[in-house]
């Protein structure tokens, strides 16, 4: 743990509260999925306008990580926090009473801008509190209680639209707001005194920006842990196709089969912490990447012709390994950027948003009616992963 004596830490409390400001994503967007008929309806257009509205919010996420990186190293960690989580409350509240689609669209872009300042300032405060190998193992018991988002968002979402309309999804994402801004006000410590901060004007912030890509020691495992969450898009991705249309498992079913590879997850994320007591975050980061690219191998051999629950294990395996290298390989990069965590936590962001949308767009681009695309590019996520790990040891 680092030594800032003067943060007094319940770590329990910290958990929770930085896990749920991580999980702004995927509440925001896997709720609100089943609601896209409802809302062509209301507003008088078609489900690809409101479609829009979901690429709208990952442009938010990653521009807005951008803005915060900065910000964040030169005010301290709250005040962006809960200037971000009040645009998001706001927004959200607003989208109950939107009276059009285009309307709509722009409070999706602004609950985004919002909801992305609890990821940059997240990764901040842990780099701030914690040595490498204590960040690796906080990171890996918050996604203990992160995973569930996945997992519970379209479970809820398909809940309140079996009582209420759609606005009922955005009342519950307000509560939600104002629930993070409540905890972040009275249980969020300020990890970043007025002696560590940057009053730096444009030039600084780009001097911090060149710093931190020209930082190899950072670029190397950020690229890793990057490549490695494509590998997680490109499941998500091709995953219906596979299992529903390939494999004839109805949409209740690929819920649940989707919530298993969830759970394996959040199991491997404690066995990263298990590990990490023993190991060091580089030992247990290329375990987990050697593993990855060995059932990536498998997967692409055996995946044509293997009965579902046997591709269903597999699959569970090899996505198993991205907590165990997204939390080393976060830790890994975060403890080369000096003063700077603030601006590479929003760097480190930003690259696996576009690496997994690049990843998403692949799968789609791919798509040959077989289970290759989305294998395909797992393989590809894992060696790349490696690849780039390697390539920035040996640098």
């Amino acid at each position: 743990m680092s030594p800032l004596a003067s943060v007094k830490l319940n770590t329990l409390s910290l958990t929770f509260i930085l896990a749920a400001l991580t999980a702004f994503a995927p509440l925001s967007t896997d709720m609100y999925l089943a609601s896209f008929s409802s809302l062509a309806e209301t507003f008088g257009t078609d489900e690809g306008r409101v479609q829009l509205s979901l690429s709208v919010f990952f442009f938010g996420l990653s521009v807005g990580q951008l803005i915060y990186g900065p910000l964040v190293d030169r005010f301290g960690r709250k005040p962006p926090l809960i200037a971000g989580l009040l645009i998001f409350t706001l927004a959200s509240a607003a989208i109950v009473v939107a009276p059009t689609v285009e309307s709509f669209i722009a409070l999706r872009l602004c609950q985004a801008l919002g909801g992305c300042a609890g990821m940059v300032v997240s990764r901040a405060i842990v780099a701030d509190l914690f040595d490498e190998r204590g960040s690796a193992r906080f990171l890996s018991q918050m996604m203990l209680v992160q995973g569930l988002a996945p997992i519970v968002a379209p479970l809820l979402g398909g809940y309140i639209l079996a009582v209420a309309p759609w606005e009922a999804i955005f009342v519950v994402l307000t509560l939600f707001g104002i629930g993070c801004l409540l905890a972040a006000t009275r249980g969020l410590p300020e990890t970043l005194p007025p002696e560590r901060r940057h009053a730096q004007g444009i030039g600084g912030v780009v001097r911090a920006f060149g710093e931190v890509f020209a930082n190899r020691s950072f670029m190397a495992p950020a690229l890793s842990g990057a490549f490695a969450a494509a590998c997680i898009f490109a499941f998500i991705t091709g995953s219906p196709f596979v299992y529903m249309h390939l494999h004839g498992v109805g949409q209740q079913h690929y819920g649940w089969l989707f919530g298993l590879n969830a759970c394996g997850m959040i199991v491997a994320s404690q066995v990263n912490r298990l590990l990490l007591r023993r190991f060091s975050t580089r030992a247990v980061m290329a375990g987990a990447l050697t593993f990855n690219v060995t059932m990536g191998l498998v997967l692409v051999v055996t995946a044509a012709n293997a009965p579902l629950p046997l591709l269903v294990a597999l699959l569970m395996l090899c996505l198993s390994t991205g907590p165990l290298i997204g939390a080393n390989s976060t830790a890994i990069a975060m403890s080369h950027v000096g003063a700077h965590r603030g601006t590479a936590s929003s760097v480190l962001g930003v690259m696996q948003f576009a690496v997994a949308s690049l990843a998403s767009a692949a799968v789609g681009l791919l798509h040959n009616g077989t289970v290759y695309p989305m294998v395909g590019i797992i393989l590809a996520g894992g060696g790349l992963a490696s690849l780039a790990y390697y390539m920035g040891r040996r640098a």
